[in-house]
């Protein structure tokens, strides 16, 4: 078959390695122009369009233990609290395993201790998903995060997450491994899409199962204070209800039903991104806030440096770091996104709402 064709109506075959690799017009448009270069393209149900080209570099993970921050910074304080109301909100973007950044950021905002251990209070922290994969230790990640969780509420606070398209992807590794799903383009399966996308051995070795029910019974989408939480900057949400409650409960029961098919179809759509970033963006953020309630969407998943575009093709010889100062508002102040590329040598971001455009 030649490279780039989609597969005929009298054929099926398996896909291979290739066929998840990131198209080279990434930047454009297209069924593929709303995914970045560090994610697996799920093959389009038609078939690959013409001009596809795959490539074999992949969103590069850059192991940053020489640009940490020193040690022993003296944590800020949290926003004042009031004695009859909740605690201050914060929201945090994808942390992807790198649990050193995860920890100096929380520090940095006196949300834990030099311990790593909840010193907030009363106050209030949202995980937009994306704990694991491309980053050194995404099950220490997971742990923290539990761990965080009895804390605040042992303290009057809370913390919390969401669900994001790579605790699909790893949930569907675990549980189906091999196993052939129906991509629309041939067969793929979660494994061979779960390493493309940064998989990491030690995570898969580390994983148990309270780690996979924990991670099974994660909220999609949450609104607080105004604010819809979401991970990805998609308007996929909406084909699975419409209300919030309605969205979580079948997204969970999906997850337990444990079809391979059916859980590929929900990773599929929770990769898709960069709805919110171009010309009618602001009425797609509308469309989930007069659906769900909120006056303003939070988002993870799409790196700002890209929503920016700070970042050019991957194939550019001219690769710098990107320069993240915080989270971006954007589509006429609708949308602020909340992953700062820690993958890329951008920022792990940790944010109190509400937040000034």
């Amino acid at each position: 078959m030649t490279q780039g064709a989609g597969p005929g109506p009298e054929t099926e075959r398996t896909a291979t390695l290739r066929d998840f690799r990131v198209p080279a017009y990434v930047h454009e448009t297209g069924p593929y122009a709303d995914v970045h270069p560090g994610d697996v393209v799920p093959p389009h149900e038609e078939g690959h369009p013409d001009g596809y080209t795959p490539t074999e570099r992949d969103l590069p993970v850059i192991q940053r233990g020489d640009t940490l921050p020193p040690p022993g910074e003296p944590a800020a304080a949290p926003a004042p609290q009031t004695e009859a109301g909740p605690g201050p909100l914060f929201v945090v973007g994808d942390v992807h395993g790198y649990i050193e950044e995860l920890l100096s950021a929380l520090r940095e905002k006196g949300l834990v201790d030099e311990a790593g251990q909840w010193c907030a209070g009363t106050a209030r922290l949202w995980f937009l998903g994306d704990f694991t994969d491309r980053g050194p230790d995404g099950i220490g990640v997971i742990d923290l995060v539990m761990r965080l969780s009895a804390e605040a509420a042992a303290a009057g606070g809370y913390c919390k997450a969401l669900m994001g398209n790579h605790e699909l992807l790893l949930l569907g590794a675990k549980r189906f491994g091999d196993t052939p799903v129906n991509s629309g383009a041939g067969t793929a399966t979660f494994q061979a899409a779960w390493l493309l996308n940064g998989g990491q051995k030690t995570d898969m070795d580390r994983l148990q199962d309270h780690h996979l029910q924990w991670m099974a019974r994660l909220d999609a989408i949450e609104e607080v204070d105004g604010h819809l939480l979401v991970h990805s900057d998609t308007t996929a949400y909406l084909d699975y209800g419409d209300s919030i409650e309605a969205v979580n409960d079948t997204v969970r029961e999906a997850l337990t039903r444990n079809d391979a098919d059916e859980v590929w179809d929900l990773f599929r759509k929770f990769t898709r991104r960069f709805s919110f970033r171009d010309e009618g963006g602001a009425d797609a953020v509308r469309s989930l806030l007069d659906t769900y309630g909120g006056a303003r969407v939070v988002h993870g998943h799409s790196p700002i440096p890209y929503l920016l575009g700070q970042v050019g093709s991957e194939e550019s010889e001219d690769r710098s770091d990107p320069h993240v100062e915080g989270p971006h508002v954007y589509a006429d102040g609708l949308a602020i996104a909340m992953d700062g590329g820690v993958t890329m040598a951008g920022k792990l971001l940790v944010q109190q709402l509400p937040l000034d455009a």
